[in-house]
């Protein structure tokens, strides 16, 4: 098993993370071209429902099991992490068979009453069995992130990506003569068949794992003799389950309210569209737009902050094991600004260029205007995931489920108030949506700063914001001018080229990024150092 050091755990959960989010991308662009804007909203309308289903059954287990399972292996009790392995395998599979039944037998009062369009039944009951499949994901994820070997979940995820991918468009296509239901269920079977294929790639690790172990065990009586005894009390499962308990219960109540909050927002955005006049096709359509093209794009760089979070809970468990404050805050300041730097230039490509950039993509340019009023608050979104995890790791899981439920009803409150309105529409739910993420992430900032007295280094804000100032200017002046107008999306790769080349020579110069963040890089990190000594 090979543990790798917080950077590099995180260098290899982000490159399968960036590769996860450009794949996921083909079927962002085909998906609407075959069962188009209101198809992707009724594939949307399922989700939330199946959302706070999978927080049921798995919410906080992955987390737990990763806290725990760093703490028996720098304990040295690896018989320990494989109980705690089992025991939470169990709790998952007992939780997960149950709601699969019980989902498939509500099925249709959910989809003819809660939800606002009952043409979602189909899509609803072909993502069902991924319950049981996600749910055993969780767990061995969280068994691995434990032992800090990030890769059986980096390579796993870009499998089940593939998959996805793959059966998503195909089974879409398949189905799409039946009617637009079945074209969007189509597409959710192919969501359940990758995430079928990932599961079996992480069991199939973690088999070869134990013949690993097995060859490094004692091959004779006189080794095993000589081997030290060392006595220890084995954990019981009743212990380990109110442990597992007592750690993801108050992050299951944390993620619970993100969950039903998302299923609240589809319902109310719905249902406030209709109480402004728009047909329930349009609405359909057009929460199909926001939430199946618009926010994917603005989580492209969310494949960092995901990677930093996970990647997090072993390094700031360790630390804060040791009562090691200089190490909490310097991972903390690595992850924001790390945070930032990778998700600023795409704020500025999607503010900028957010007209050609959804013409290109999904050919509807009518969708833009969202776009751009959401691109430059995503960055509250890039930073929110490492602050949360940290408070979390940092056992104050009421603190980030507060501020998620203050953040949670000023959303609410304001896609009723908004979104009822003809004048705002479907805008009305864009600016909750970014009241609810600044409100989010400064509660989670101000929170960690009174906890451990956590202070945030402004001069790289301010850098940041120079930076994006300075990239901004060029890609817009580079849009306008260069000779590829004939050509659109010539065009655009050309003016973001240049401004992405500009973006990278001037955080170098202000030393966002340092020739020493390079030389942890994995694979290409020696050739930046023997590049740096010469």
């Amino acid at each position: 098993m090979n543990k790798q050091s917080f950077i590099k755990g995180t260098l290899i959960l982000l490159a399968a993370g960036i590769l996860n989010r450009l794949l996921g991308f083909i079927p962002r662009i085909a998906l609407p071209r075959i069962i188009g804007p209101e198809g992707v909203g009724i594939y949307q309308l399922g989700y939330p429902f199946f959302i706070v289903l999978v927080t049921i059954i798995t919410g906080g287990i992955p987390l737990a099991i990763a806290k725990m399972v760093a703490e028996a292996e720098g304990a040295g009790k690896q018989d320990a992490s494989k109980q705690i392995l089992h025991v939470s395998l169990m709790l998952t599979l007992i939780a997960g068979t149950l709601f699969t039944g019980l989902s498939l037998l509500l099925a249709p009062w959910v989809t003819g009453v809660l939800l606002p369009d009952e043409r979602v039944y189909q899509t609803f009951i072909s993502m069902t069995p991924m319950l049981i499949i996600i749910a055993v994901s969780s767990v061995y994820r969280g068994y691995f992130q434990g032992k800090q070997n990030m890769i059986p979940s980096a390579s796993s995820s870009v499998i089940e990506t593939i998959v996805r991918i793959i059966c998503m468009l195909w089974f879409a296509h398949l189905l799409m003569p039946k009617g637009i239901a079945y074209g969007a269920a189509g597409a959710m079977l192919g969501t359940a068949v990758g995430e079928l294929i990932g599961m079996i790639a992480l069991l199939l690790q973690y088999s070869g794992e134990g013949r690993r172990t097995n060859k490094l065990m004692p091959r004779s009586p006189q080794e095993a003799i000589t081997a030290p005894i060392v006595k220890e009390t084995p954990p019981t499962n009743k212990g380990i389950l109110k442990r597992l308990f007592g750690i993801a219960l108050p992050v299951t109540g944390g993620k619970m309210v993100g969950s039903f909050s998302y299923l609240l927002e589809t319902i109310l955005t719905n249902r406030s569209l209709a109480m402004a006049g728009i047909a329930t096709s349009v609405a359909t359509a057009q929460y199909g737009a926001l939430q199946g093209m618009i926010i994917p794009l603005l989580l492209l760089p969310g494949a960092l902050t995901v990677s930093l979070a996970i990647s997090l809970v072993p390094s700031l468990s360790e630390a804060a094991a040791r009562n090691d404050r200089a190490t909490i805050h310097k991972r903390m300041n690595q992850s924001l600004r790390l945070a930032l730097v990778s998700g600023a230039p795409f704020a500025i490509l999607m503010f900028v260029l957010a007209e050609p950039l959804c013409l290109l993509l999904y050919d509807n340019s009518e969708i833009s205007d969202m776009l751009k009023i959401m691109a430059p608050f995503a960055l509250f979104l890039y930073v929110q995931s490492p602050l949360q995890a940290a408070l979390q790791v940092l056992d104050r899981p009421g603190r980030a489920l507060l501020n998620t439920l203050v953040g949670a009803i000023i959303k609410m409150s304001l896609i009723v108030y908004l979104a009822s309105n003809p004048a705002f529409g479907i805008k009305g739910a864009v600016i909750a949506i970014i009241v609810n993420s600044i409100a989010v992430t400064l509660l989670h900032g101000f929170s960690l700063s009174r906890l451990i007295g956590f202070r945030f280094r402004l001069l790289d804000y301010v850098k940041i914001g120079a930076v994006m100032i300075i990239m901004g200017a060029c890609v817009l002046y580079g849009y306008k001018h260069l000779p590829f107008a004939s050509l659109p999306w010539l065009q655009f790769l050309a003016s973001a080229t240049v401004g992405v080349m500009v973006y990278l020579i001037v955080i170098f110069m202000t030393r966002l990024v340092t020739p020493r963040d390079l030389e942890r890089v994995p694979v290409v990190g020696s050739w930046f150092s023997r590049l740096s000594r010469r």
